[in-house]
């Protein structure tokens, strides 16, 4: 019986705790399982990389050749271009002391400052002369100062002020009451202080400095005011606008006549740089300006407009040198450096400002031919 039990337990299915007690740590060892072998002539081959793709050759390459090609050009002309302007400034720099690029820049926008206000809305270039008389007047009194005169800026700027408008919008009259106000106002302003100052200086120095202190008056806010007397008449405006373009031409043509072919001295002792061959230049664009000016602008004859043209170039020329006699006195080259390429204000303004006398008297020897025309 026992024989027939013990093949009945062996033909007897595990139960899975008699499966779990089997799967001992010993059975399962890393020895018990042998790990997997792969025959290496079954595995497939790497695919090769791609090769590089070469730049097609063709229509499209000789394109972007020649594009390259011609922007290399281009590049080399512009940088050509650039050192021969550079080179040309340094020697127009070199022979005037002027930035030949800036100057014409600053130029170009003053000029176009003044044309809108003079075309468009006369009234607004008294804004504008004011401001223009004033600064003058600023730059003027500093530079005299840096020579040891004694000036007063406020009193100058009060009288300026008033003597600038004065000459727009009160009468003939009234403006050489106002010149004679404002020329005794700063003088009796600048001796009174000198009294209570504790600067002792001579009686020449003192009465120096009040002829000086009336000097500034007249030369800057006074012609200012004759423009703007010539401004205030009928049709004033175009005859403002052309004095100022004949003056402006004659010292662009004197310029260029001078930096091409000046060699003559015109007077060194005052101004070593002016030649004669300028004042040619000057005399020739003065008279062409002038002549154009008169047929389009202030309906003159053309004879008319070569009177005009010439007496602005005698009144410019006369006013550049009375402006360098002024800046040799002092001891200085500029009147200041507010204007890149030009100097100071007063260095623009120094052929203008004489240059409104003949302007407003021709305005009233000349407009009956006008009207005649």
């Amino acid at each position: 019986m026992s024989d027939s039990r013990g093949d009945t337990d062996a033909d007897r299915p595990r139960t899975r705790r008699e499966a779990r007690e089997e799967l001992t740590p010993d059975s399962i060892g890393p020895d018990s399982v042998e790990p997997p072998t792969f025959d290496e002539a079954l595995i497939p081959p790497r695919p090769p990389l791609p090769e590089p793709v070469e730049p097609v050759s063709g229509a499209g390459s000789a394109v972007r050749e020649q594009l390259r090609h011609a922007r290399g050009e281009f590049e080399t002309h512009v940088n050509q271009a650039r050192e021969q302007l550079d080179q040309a400034n340094e020697r127009i720099k070199a022979r005037t002391g002027r930035d030949l690029i800036l100057a014409i820049l600053v130029g170009v926008a003053l000029g176009a400052l003044l044309l809108g206000s003079l075309l468009f809305i006369k009234e607004l270039f008294v804004p504008i002369a004011l401001a223009i008389a004033l600064l003058g007047v600023f730059e003027l009194t500093r530079a005299l100062r840096t020579s040891g005169r004694h000036l007063d800026l406020t009193p100058q700027m009060i009288a300026a002020a008033a003597l600038v408008l004065a000459g727009y919008f009160a009468p003939a009259w009234l403006y050489w009451v106002a010149l004679i106000f404002a020329v005794a106002f700063v003088i009796v302003w600048r001796l009174v202080a000198q009294m209570f100052s504790r600067h002792e200086r001579t009686y020449a120095d003192v009465l120096s400095d009040a002829l000086v202190s009336g000097l500034v008056q007249i030369y800057v806010p006074f012609l200012a005011g004759i423009a703007m007397m010539l401004l205030a008449q009928e049709g004033g405006q175009w005859w403002v606008l052309g004095f100022i373009a004949v003056a402006v031409a004659s010292d662009t043509g004197a310029y260029a006549a001078g930096v091409a072919i000046g060699k003559h001295p015109m007077a060194p002792r005052i101004s070593p740089k002016k030649t004669w061959e300028g004042f040619g230049g000057a005399v020739v664009a003065a008279v062409a300006v002038g002549v154009v000016l008169a047929l389009t602008l202030l309906e003159l004859p053309w004879w008319a407009g070569a009177i005009f043209g010439i007496a602005i170039l005698l009144t410019a020329t006369m006013g550049d040198l009375a402006e360098s006699m002024i800046k040799r006195d002092i001891g200085i080259k500029d009147m200041s450096s507010w204007l890149p390429g030009h100097g100071g204000l007063l260095d623009r303004l120094d052929s203008i400002l004489p240059s409104t006398i003949p302007a407003l008297s021709l305005y009233f020897l000349l407009s009956p031919w006008a009207v005649a025309g």
